[in-house]
């Protein structure tokens, strides 16, 4: 499956790994592209991609201010999952799942992709019948959840704490056996290697501070390496799509906000599945370097700091403890934020926007990680097309102005 990168790795052992090639070139920006993707997280990387294999479209840059992936790619908790309740979400998400499957493959590059399943606790009658109504809903379109007992939960995370007299004891569970994680870090940089390899300019360093806009229509950017020419931009820049969008005149119904995440040190593997709860306001899945990988929700305050409240840290500490307690004596290693965008309705903006050839994927809350290549993939449809592919059309911005809501909050995992 990775026969060339496993080669390639016995082949600089020899030169003592040195002189080893760069994984993307490194350019600098010509005067005019066809199309300029902002953001070289995992979004806009994907979507640079698939604008080349699946629209040969190749006179491509993707402009990163800082370095590659050093967004919210890198500041995620690696959930993957299409476990959504609206049709309009599982849909997109389902697509991006199976799109999962075959990435690691598809780009010859190993993401790590683990589909250990997601464990969805329920603590209360209410939960409970809530997470049925999700399954149902998922069943009816041939997407695998299932309702488990507590005997069924017992086997697939024994140390879980079932007492009854916790403050909200385990009543159930919902379970999906396909979800899992991926190596955040290293699904941007097998995007980035597989889009240089198509000639796509992936330029660090270049952040863009202005559009030039002449009769409602993009004719390019103004960037700290200079004016690059273009009639198509595709603003990717989670966390900051509000300020992008200010560029163009466009006042977006976006609310940028802090989300916690941290890791603790390395253990022997002890926990398979991931698992959620929404009561108690954790989830947390292991690393394959063996580091419990945890979150919960986002700060109370609008921020763009990299770093959350210390009251967040606390509180999804103690949540891990009360449903684990035998992590009590684990040390916390580090802990960082991403600047999530989130929507009135919990779900993402896709597409185009009033000023023609602007394009904005954005808005995705808690749940961009695990919709990276099924959102490259349709929003490099949309770019490439001038219109919706049928998985974005109710994602539009026009929604706010109709009132056709995508409301996404319960099935987000995490109250926003």
């Amino acid at each position: 499956m990775f026969k060339y990168s496993f080669l390639n790795l016995i082949r600089q052992s020899f030169k003592k790994h040195k002189d080893w090639p760069q994984a993307w070139r490194k350019p600098d920006p010509k005067k005019s592209y066809d199309v300029i993707i902002i953001g070289a997280g995992g979004h806009g990387l994907a979507t640079a991609y698939y604008l080349a294999k699946e629209h040969n479209i190749h006179n491509i840059a993707v402009l990163e201010r800082s370095w590659l992936g050093s967004g919210n790619t890198a500041r995620n908790t690696t959930i993957i999952r299409s476990n959504y309740l609206l049709n309009e979400s599982s849909d997109l998400y389902e697509f991006s799942l199976k799109l999962w499957k075959k990435l690691g493959s598809e780009l010859n590059y190993n993401i790590m992709f683990s589909p250990r399943g997601l464990l969805t606790l329920a603590h209360s009658e209410h939960d409970l019948y809530q997470l049925k109504r999700r399954v149902y809903a998922l069943n009816l379109k041939n997407i695998d959840s299932d309702i488990l007992d507590i005997d069924q939960i017992k086997k697939l995370c024994p140390i879980l704490n079932f007492s009854p007299y916790l403050r909200y004891p385990i009543l159930g569970a919902s379970f999906q056996k396909r979800a899992g994680i991926a190596r955040h870090d290293a699904v941007a940089w097998g995007f980035a290697r597989a889009c240089s390899n198509y000639g796509i300019d992936i330029i660090e360093n270049c952040e863009v501070k202005g559009l030039k806009i002449i009769n409602n229509q993009i004719n390019g950017v103004e960037t700290t390496r200079g004016f690059i020419e273009t009639k198509k931009v595709g603003c990717v820049v989670a966390g900051h799509t509000s300020i992008l969008a200010e560029m163009a005149g466009l006042k977006l119904p976006i609310s940028s906000i802090a989300l916690q995440a941290m890791v603790s040190e390395p253990v022997k593997p002890i926990l398979d599945p991931i698992v959620m709860s929404n009561a108690i306001h954790v989830y947390v899945s292991q690393s394959a370097k063996g580091e419990l990988v945890l979150g919960a929700g986002v700060d109370g305050y609008n921020s763009y700091g990299q770093r959350g409240s210390a009251h967040i840290t606390e509180k999804t500490i103690n949540a891990l403890t009360e449903l684990f307690p035998t992590f009590g004596r684990l040390k916390m290693m580090r802990q960082w934020a991403g600047i999530v965008d989130v929507c009135p309705d919990a779900s993402p903006i896709i597409g185009q926007t009033p000023i023609k050839g602007f394009y904005i994927n954005g808005g995705w809350g808690t749940g961009g990680f695990k919709a990276t290549p099924g959102s490259g993939w349709i929003f490099a449809y949309t770019i490439a097309q001038d219109q919706p592919h049928k998985l974005n059309e109710a994602f539009s911005l026009e929604r706010f102005r109709s009132g056709y809501l995508i409301d996404e909050h319960g099935a987000a995992g995490v109250a926003h």
